[in-house]
């Protein structure tokens, strides 16, 4: 999964940014609405946190310029206003769920969780390809009945393959949605971990290869 935080106050923006990285969230941040919403355009993120005090660009036009556009990433308004009228005036404009400050991580996390959901039927908690089963609700990964373990990365990367299956992804593609925004990535890193898991879910079984590598292009995990 990855989340975009746009919030100004710079200690909470990174403080929900590692709280979500130990839970295996990918996070991205930024600190006005202007930046948010430029990266909101350009990136794919499966829910936007959204403060609703925000500078360059407040929190609600960030939203209803998404929704002009047809962005329907779900978006969680975060703000320390809880009036009733500055709820129903965010959810009009197309925010999806509402957090006043302060809050609970965890009554955040379960909020993320509930709408990454939402959005496409087709998101499931288990992704599979083949006899390969990813779990993301418990992180467990198997090939067959044999448990697999990986990192944090290899998951992520693992999952985001699984969610495209049968689909050629190039190395900035994955290095776009897998990696922070912010992070130093080179494409041979990719390679690096695409060995990573061709060892554990394909080379440890005498089943047919999953992960192929389309020269010229990138790679794609078959569905059979």
């Amino acid at each position: 999964m990855k989340v975009l935080i746009i919030e100004d106050e710079q200690k909470i923006a990174e403080a929900i940014k590692k709280g979500l990285q130990q839970e295996r969230i990918i996070a991205d941040v930024a600190y006005d609405g202007e930046e948010g919403y430029d990266l909101a355009s350009d990136e794919n993120y499966d829910v936007i946190l959204l403060d609703l005090m925000l500078p360059r660009m407040n929190g609600m036009e960030v939203c209803k310029k998404l929704r002009t556009e047809n962005n329907q990433t779900p978006i969680l308004m975060l703000t320390a206003k809880s009036e009733v009228e500055d709820k129903v005036n965010g959810l009009n404009i197309g925010a999806d769920d509402y957090l006043p400050k302060p809050f609970a991580f965890e009554e955040l996390l379960a909020r993320i969780r509930a709408l990454s959901r939402r959005p496409q039927q087709t998101i499931s908690e288990k992704l599979q390809a083949a006899d390969l089963v990813l779990d993301t609700n418990t992180y467990e990964v198997k090939r067959g009945k044999k448990k697999i373990d990986l990192s944090k990365k290899e998951f992520a990367l693992l999952e985001y393959l699984l969610r495209h299956k049968d689909k050629i992804l190039s190395k900035d593609q994955i290095i776009n949605d897998v990696w922070d925004y912010d992070a130093n990535v080179l494409p041979n890193t990719v390679e690096v971990y695409i060995k990573y898991l061709r060892k554990k879910i394909d080379k440890s079984f005498s089943g047919t290869p999953l992960i192929e590598t389309i020269r010229g292009f990138g790679y794609k995990l078959k569905s059979k």
